[in-house]
């Protein structure tokens, strides 16, 4: 069994697992959950994006100081771009951000996966916990875009909630006969959005599976197998990203504490995901051809 099918099946495992114990341990503190959630998408969530110096050079040859200076440049625009949507318009931020990250969580299964089951699979953790957790949700939209902007979505994902998790299961029960693996880490996504605290089921999809997958997949496609050359591309990016969240919090210290942590955890999130999403589209769309992470 290959990297990509154990951790399908590590993960698939721990969020059913997670999604019946929290039906039975009930809801953590707000303020605990929030920071635990915080830490571990910092700590194990955002290093899958520093990894994008690999694809920087990888497709573009990059290698001189000049150039990384230049890429960086062209990295960080459209993150302060984002930023800058979020500050002044942020019903559009919110709708924005909900649908890249269902788009690029699309990504995750394994090739093979009709395009239907992909939309239902990236759409689950955006859709889905309105089910039985819309007010929870709607509290961490108001506090990330405001009230109006969580009035405005609500609704939309509270009608899409039950139907969309039926769509899933059932793309879940028709990827079973050629691909088991794939059909439980569906099911298991779909458990963990619907039974699971939001915040908790976010950060297990996001470090667990999306994080981790893509980790693997940069492994195939780069051909590289020493640890310490990962940690070397990663390094510079995630030091900046640890000045950056420096910096942010500093300015986010007027924000009462629920909706500081959610503001700096998602906005930036969002600002990191779309240049990130414009190196690595480009390649999950061509199958990962540099390895053979497109295969599993």
């Amino acid at each position: 069994m290959n990297a990509l099918r154990i951790q399908g099946l590590v993960f698939s495992l721990s969020a059913l697992l997670l999604a019946f114990a929290a039906t039975a341990i009930g809801p953590l503190d707000s303020r605990i959950e929030l920071l635990v959630v915080a830490v571990l998408i910092l700590v194990l969530g955002v290093p899958h994006g520093a990894l994008d110096t690999i694809f920087a050079h990888q497709l573009y040859g990059i290698r001189t100081l000049r150039d990384w200076l230049r890429f960086g440049l062209i990295y960080l625009l459209p993150a302060a771009l984002v930023v800058g949507l979020w500050q002044w318009q942020p019903t559009l931020f919110l709708l924005g951000f909900l649908v890249i990250s269902a788009a690029h969580f699309s990504g995750d299964p394994t090739s093979g996966t009709s395009w239907p089951a992909r939309v239902l699979y990236g759409g689950a953790m955006i859709v889905i916990p309105a089910a039985l957790y819309s007010v929870e949700i709607s509290r961490l939209f108001s506090l990330l875009a405001g009230d109006d902007a969580a009035a405005l979505v609500m609704p939309g994902l509270r009608l899409l909630s039950w139907p969309w998790l039926t769509g899933l299961m059932l793309a879940a029960a028709h990827r079973a006969r050629t691909d088991w693996l794939t059909a439980l880490e569906m099911g298991s996504v779909g458990l963990l959005a619907v039974l699971a605290p939001p915040l908790l089921a976010f950060v297990v999809f996001f470090c667990g599976m999306h994080s981790t997958r893509h980790i693997i997949r940069t492994i195939d496609y780069s051909g590289r197998s020493s640890p310490g050359l990962f940690l070397g591309a990663a390094l510079l990016p995630m030091f900046g990203v640890l000045v950056a969240s420096a910096v942010a919090w500093h300015f986010f210290e007027s924000t009462p504490p629920d909706a500081r942590i959610i503001q700096f955890v998602f906005v930036g999130l969002a600002a990191l995901t779309v240049p990130h999403m414009a190196l690595v589209e480009r390649v999950r769309f061509t199958g990962w051809v540099k390895g053979s992470a497109g295969q599993h």
